[in-house]
Order: C-alpha cells, then sequence, then structure tokens
C-alpha cells in the first residue's frame, strides 16, 4: 500500500490522507475525490487543461506525461508540477493542490428584472388553510385524526393523502390544540404544520447551468424577490461541459451519484443562506421550480444521464415533472413541491423553455431569435407561427477552460482589450491580470483582428511583424513546444510570476466554440429561410451572453452582420422564466404548450453542417 498526503493549502496542518494501491491505473485525482478532496478537472479529465495541476512536495514523482508538458511547460515540471488527471499513483507522495489562479469574486447573473413585471397572472397553485380539529377524546369514537382535520378544510381539497403527510398528522393535532396550518398545491395536501402560518406563503427558483447555480427566494402572493443566491456549480470538478460530466458519470451508477449529491447539496446550501438572508424558515418554502438544461435535469433526479451521450442524444423524460421534496430528498426546504419545467431535446433542456416564457417570443408578430452563448449554448428561432431551437454546444472554452491562462469571470480576469500602438486591458476588479475570462478572449480576438496581430484564418501573424508597431511586434514569443503565441500583459504587469499569453492553440478553442454557437444560427435562418435583414431581433441571454462586447462579437463573426440596435441583452433569461413557473400555475401550463411548439433541428446530422461549421470557424 501507498499513502498520499493531500496538503490542501499552505497550512501544513490542513492535510487529507488516504492508503492507495499503487496498481499502475490509479490516478491523482481519482484518489483524490475517494479521499473527499474536491479536484477540479474542467476538461473531464482529459489532461487538456491545467485545472487540476498539483505539486508534488515529497515521495515518488511520477514521470511526466505528454499533457503534462503541453500544459505546465518545462519550468514547472522541473518544479514537480503535474496535472493530477494524468499522474499515475507510483508510491508514498505528498501533495499540494496548486489551482492555476485564485478565482474570488465570481460573476454570478440572477435577473434584475423581477418577475412580476413580465406581465404575468400571479397564481402559485400554492394555497394554505388555518383550521381547528379536535383530536378524538372517546373510547368509543367512530372517527381518525385524519378524518377531524379533513372535516375542517373545504371540499375543494383533495381527500387523498401522501406517507408523509399521514405520519405527521398525530402530533400535529396536539402540539397546539388541534390549531394547524394545511398547504396544498393545486387543492393536494403537501404540508401541514402546527399554528398559524398561513400568511407566510415563499417559494425559491433554480437555474443549475453547467458553470453556475443561481436561485431566488421570492413571496409568491406578492411577487417579491427577497434574496438572491448562487455560485460555481461544484459538479465542474468533474468536467467543464456536459459532456464530460456525461462520460464520467457514464455507466457507474456511484459516479452519477457524486454528481447528483454535488447538485443536491448545493442546493440545500443555497436554500439555507437565502432563509438566513430574508429570515424566514425553510419549513415556509412551500413551492421549487428548477430549470437546466437536459443534462443537469437528469442529473439533479438521479436519472442516468448515459444515452443522453450517445447517438441519438434521447433524454429519459421530455414532460414537465412535479415531485413532493421528500421524494428527492430535497432536505432543504422539507415541505416544498418540486417542479421541473419540459425539456425539448437531449440538449436542448428546460432552461431553453425558460428562456422563451420569459422573452415571450412564442407569440411574436416579428422574427427574432434567443441565443443562449455558454458551455452548453441553445439558439432559439422564430415566431408566433414557428419556432425552432437547435443545441450548439461550445464547449468550456469561453468560461476560461482549455485556454493557457483562461480563468471564468473573476477578480483578476481581463474582461475587454483594446489594441492600438499597444494592448490596453481591463480587468475586473481593478485588479493585477491573472488570467482572461470570455468576453475578454473574444474582445482580444476582435481587437488582434483589427490591428493584423491575427489574420482572418485565426493564425498569429509572427511572421509578418516587422510590418507591426515595435510595441506590438515584441509581444510575440513562442511556446515551449514551438508555438506562436502573443502577450497580453507582461510578467511585471500581472498577478501572477509570468505573462499573461494568447497561444495559438487558444485562438483555435475560440474559433471551435465560436464555430458551434454561428452554426445553430447560420443553420436555423437556413431551415427557416430567414436572411439577416429579415431578423427583427437577436437576444443574447444567459451570464455570459450579458459580458459580451456586441460590437467584438460581431467583429468576429460570433453574431450575425446586423445593425446594433437589433442585438440586445435580455440578462438570465432562463433564471426569469423560473421565477415566472413559481409565481404562475398558467405559465407552468404554458411552458408544456411551448416545448410540444418547437421543432428540433439536429445540427450534426443536417446534411449541409460540415460547410456552414467550416464557414463558421473564419474570423473574417
Amino acid at each position: 500500500m501507498a499513502q498520499l498526503i493531500f496538503t490542501l493549502s499552505d497550512d501544513t496542518n490542513d492535510i487529507k490522507k488516504k492508503e492507495v494501491t499503487p496498481d499502475g491505473t490509479l490516478t491523482v485525482i481519482n484518489a483524490a475525490h475517494d479521499a473527499g478532496v474536491n479536484i477540479t478537472a474542467t476538461c473531464g479529465e482529459r489532461g487538456r487543461c491545467r485545472a487540476c495541476r498539483i505539486k508534488i512536495l515529497s515521495g515518488q514523482v511520477p514521470p511526466p506525461t505528454m499533457q503534462d508538458r503541453i500544459q505546465l511547460g518545462e519550468e514547472e515540471i522541473r518544479d514537480n508540477f503535474r496535472l493530477a488527471c494524468q499522474t499515475r499513483v507510483i508510491g508514498d507522495a505528498n501533495v499540494l493542490l496548486a489551482p492555476p489562479t485564485e478565482e474570488s469574486g465570481y460573476q454570478i447573473m440572477g435577473s434584475d428584472l423581477q418577475a412580476t413585471a413580465a406581465g404575468l397572472n400571479l397564481g402559485s397553485g400554492i394555497s394554505k388553510y388555518y383550521i381547528k380539529a379536535k383530536a378524538p377524546v372517546e373510547e368509543h369514537h367512530q372517527t381518525s385524526d385524519i378524518e377531524e382535520v379533513l372535516s375542517c378544510l373545504p371540499k375543494v381539497v383533495n381527500r387523498k393523502l401522501s406517507l408523509h403527510i399521514l405520519r405527521q398528522i398525530p402530533a400535529v393535532l396536539r402540539a397546539k390544540g388541534g390549531g394547524m396550518t394545511v398547504t396544498t398545491f393545486n387543492d393536494e395536501i403537501i404540508a401541514i404544520e402546527a399554528d398559524d402560518t398561513s400568511e407566510k406563503k415563499y417559494g425559491m427558483a433554480f437555474d443549475i447551468g453547467t458553470t453556475s447555480i443561481v436561485g431566488n427566494l421570492l413571496d409568491i402572493d406578492s411577487g417579491e424577490q427577497l434574496a438572491t443566491v448562487g455560485n460555481v456549480n461544484p459538479q465542474a470538478q468533474f468536467g467543464g461541459d456536459l459532456m464530460s460530466r456525461i462520460a464520467y458519470a457514464m455507466f457507474d451508477t456511484k459516479k452519477l451519484t457524486a454528481l447528483r449529491s454535488k447538485a443536491l447539496n448545493a442546493i440545500t446550501g443555497f436554500i439555507k443562506e437565502a432563509c438566513e438572508t430574508a429570515s424566514i424558515k425553510p419549513e415556509q418554502i412551500h413551492k421549487v421550480v428548477i430549470v437546466g438544461n437536459t443534462c443537469m435535469h437528469h442529473v439533479f433526479l438521479g436519472v442516468d444521464t448515459t444515452y443522453v451521450g450517445l447517438a441519438p442524444y434521447a433524454p429519459v423524460v421530455r414532460s414537465s415533472l412535479v415531485f413532493h421534496a421528500s421524494e428527492l430528498p430535497l432536505k432543504g426546504a422539507p415541505n416544498a413541491i418540486v417542479c421541473f419545467l419540459p425539456i425539448v431535446a437531449g440538449f436542448v433542456g428546460a432552461d431553453t423553455i425558460a428562456c422563451i416564457l420569459a422573452t415571450k417570443i412564442y407569440e411574436s408578430d416579428k422574427k427574432r431569435a434567443l441565443v443562449d452563448i455558454g458551455t452548453n449554448g441553445e439558439v432559439v428561432m422564430g415566431d408566433k407561427e414557428e419556432l425552432m431551437a437547435c443545441s450548439a454546444p461550445a464547449g468550456p472554452a469561453l468560461e476560461g477552460a482549455q485556454i493557457r491562462h483562461g480563468m471564468r469571470g473573476a477578480v483578476g480576469a481581463i474582461e475587454k482589450v483594446d489594441i492600438q500602438n499597444d494592448v490596453n486591458c481591463a480587468v475586473i476588479g481593478n485588479a493585477p491580470a491573472i488570467g482572461i475570462c470570455g468576453s475578454g478572449l473574444i474582445d482580444a480576438a476582435a481587437a488582434m483582428l483589427k490591428s493584423s496581430v491575427m489574420n482572418p484564418s485565426g493564425l498569429l501573424q509572427a511572421d509578418r511583424r516587422d510590418n507591426l508597431p515595435d510595441s506590438l511586434s515584441q509581444r510575440f514569443s513562442k511556446t515551449d513546444d514551438g508555438k506562436d503565441q502573443f502577450t497580453l500583459v507582461k510578467k511585471d504587469d500581472s498577478g501572477r510570476d509570468e505573462d499573461i499569453v494568447l497561444t495559438q492553440n487558444d485562438i483555435r478553442q475560440l474559433q471551435l466554440a465560436k464555430g458551434a454557437i454561428v452554426s445553430g444560427i447560420i443553420m436555423l435562418q437556413k431551415v427557416m429561410e430567414i436572411a439577416d435583414e429579415e431578423l427583427d431581433e437577436l437576444m443574447l441571454c444567459g451570464g455570459f451572453g450579458n459580458y459580451i462586447s456586441i460590437q467584438s462579437a460581431v467583429d468576429i463573426k460570433l453574431l450575425p452582420k446586423l445593425p446594433v440596435q437589433k442585438i440586445t441583452y435580455v440578462g438570465n433569461a432562463a433564471h426569469l422564466g423560473a421565477q415566472m413557473a413559481l409565481l404562475s400555475e398558467e405559465e407552468r401550463n404554458r411552458a408544456d404548450v411551448i416545448a410540444e411548439r418547437i421543432n428540433h433541428v439536429a445540427l450534426a446530422t443536417h446534411p449541409d453542417f460540415q460547410e456552414i461549421f467550416v464557414e463558421a470557424l473564419k474570423f473574417g
């Protein structure tokens, strides 16, 4: 047996130990996860990013792999840095967790717009009745506890009780002299509480994204937002994109359970945080609406995602679903009903339906498009007569994965780039730059294209540096494997002990991401026969889409060449749609109708896809 010591920080007391068998197959990251140590593998343990970087402090140091050399470089390898996903356990070792950047203040976008402003009719389906029932007192009585309770309720209330309600009745009936509050959802009893809580009706709406989770606590009678919570999706440690997480859990129920536990625990923690902020009890939350892409939806329910990741990419279920919290179990809101909006197809999920609800594209007289630019991108196009949707999986590059100095939109991330005679970068938090996020990546590409640092095919113009000002030509250099790279922020000005660069591979990763999004837009335009000039509005939704420069996105052909006034930000529309479904059963039912209306277009199997995709890779 070999002993692995995981040193979690520079504090030598902050350690975890794990005894393992060094059989030549076990990787450090697998051993870490078994020991309860979270090491993020954004690329899905394929050695294509630096997220799982570790430093071997002592013990046996395995020889570097090819992926170690590509991602880390010779200097870090000499300092005993390795990728945890590629490093095999060969004996005793002390391993220091060494993430590439310290990301703080990560930007999580909720919905600034109140759901009540969306013109919906309030009616959550939640009703509360305060009653006073009498417990049987005579030995010869001919009634039961349940009969006494039901006799005090309106006849509209369904008399059929679930087992978890049945088990609570004896204690609640006798706790406050028979005074109790009975809560119903669409006339079915979902909770009973001792005392009068009839005025306390709350709910939560969650958007579980691939990258982040955001939730809102609302008063479901008034629609008032009481608290907003959110953070990075903790499942990211198992992969930055959907396919990585599907591959992780494929044909392995234990790994599916691990993914699910991350989401359940995160939601439970967010509920607790929101309740503490608003000074309410979690037991007073009676309705929860959850939206997310198909993978996130299935994982949260503990449904096998294997066949979502294999052709023909079929979801296990498409219809809307309703469960009591006790069935999941969602312990953070024990008295709640939990609602899931319907799914369109394998990679067009309930979050897309929520976006459609929020933007009302389903009732528009004009031709409109809805584009979610993100890890799992989606495109919806149409009007009140016809709606089409497709999945445009951009992958995690726009969230910083597989980019040499990529990071999420957090403090220290380059978010804007301007190149004139020299390079000027704007950094989130006005801090020294430690990396570049997706909006900065798009801005940088546009600026490099305009300044001839890069040509329209995406090739860095190092061989033509003599045509550039000295301030720019001097920023070209070579990676350890001899490829070109361009410095955005020099070592002396950065927040880390090296230049912040964009490599040729970084540009290629951006091209692949943009190619997926553009292909989705062009394909729907082609199928629906909508020319650029016939498109009345293109809406950018999601956290990422809200932060990018529209002009830069148009310049690199990430978006169609439309007048800028036709391209609008709509923020986190999925989260807004979830709130609308929370507050209004009319909207939640509308989601089912919309899902049935949408025609799904499978990009990869369309005969024109390859031609469209190749063209979409070009920046100019």
